[in-house]
């Protein structure tokens, strides 16, 4: 008998060293460095008019590479301006790496970062009990609407953070993507527990709209090398379906019918394509910036 199926929160380092092969072995980060480049001036070009200090919140900061990218678009639009940049971010070792990053990085001068080691729920509570409310010029959440509980209220609590010019630009998979396939079909047979909760841009809109807020989406093409997934017993295939199905050892211990079903599933061409004899997942992206 297959020992039950876990969630893939429940081991930390077999979800970091999962997390990093599927950056490796997808698009990710360069699809949102593409979008940083190109369409990041447009969104930030008023949220600091007449400041002389900008305020950016980044919800889930991870090892900040990508906070870093927005702070050089900020401080381009922006030359000389103090940026206050607080970054809230629950993991000890993602925020030790940020922080090296930060060491690393030249022209931070005008930067102040404050690390909040604590979720975004967790941030929420102590401001209310310290009856706190910081206003931010830009706040940004970064793939990290998977990891809370209420999605429609973190949504409303960090809108309404907002400065009057300033913009919550959300990132997250796309309602056209592989992973809206194939969680809308499985993920009630994954082992979430309330680690993690399957949301993607078809969803947040639906809340977008319910709560009357006016946003833009802009669409990412990304996708992710799976092809190991299929080798049989090969270690960075493991590990990457441990990510798609947020399952630790999911290959193991999976119910074999399921695990086939969702290796048959990963094949369709509504999850994936074949190009060159490989197997490309399709990890498509929607940019949602949302207006105060």
């Amino acid at each position: 008998m297959a020992s039950p199926m876990r969630s893939l929160l429940t081991d930390p380092a077999r979800y970091f060293q999962s997390f990093r092969l599927f950056l490796a072995n997808s698009t990710e980060h360069q699809s949102m460095q593409e979008f940083m480049e190109k369409q990041l001036p447009a969104v930030i070009a008023s949220i600091g008019n007449g400041k002389s200090a900008i305020n950016i919140l980044s919800v889930g900061g991870g090892a900040g590479e990508i906070d870093l990218l927005i702070l050089s678009k900020v401080q381009a639009r922006y030359p000389g301006v103090t940026i206050n940049n607080d970054v809230i971010e629950p993991s000890a070792e993602q925020v030790s790496k940020y922080k090296e990053r930060v060491a690393k990085t030249s022209n931070l001068q005008n930067v102040k970062f404050t690390w909040h080691e604590e979720t975004a729920y967790e941030y929420e509570s102590r401001m209310n009990a310290e009856k706190k409310c910081e206003k931010w010029d830009f706040i940004h959440m970064i793939q990290m609407l998977y990891y809370v509980k209420d999605v429609p209220a973190t949504i409303r609590y960090f809108h309404s953070l907002l400065e009057k010019q300033a913009k919550l630009l959300v990132i997250l998979v796309s309602g056209n993507s592989g992973w809206e396939t194939l969680w809308k079909k499985y993920g009630s047979s994954f082992p979430l527990d309330d680690l993690c909760s399957y949301v993607s841009s078809a969803d947040l809109k639906k809340i977008l709209d319910s709560a009357g807020l006016k946003y833009q989406v802009h669409e990412l093409p990304s996708h992710m090398d799976i092809t190991s997934c299929f080798i049989e017993g090969n270690k960075d295939g493991e590990l990457l379906l441990d990510f798609l199905t947020e399952t630790c050892e999911f290959s193991k211990t999976a119910p074999p019918e399921l695990k086939c079903q969702v290796m048959e599933e990963l094949r369709k061409p509504e999850c994936s394509e074949k190009r060159d004899g490989k197997v490309l997942f399709n990890n498509n992206l929607s940019v949602i910036v949302i207006e105060p």
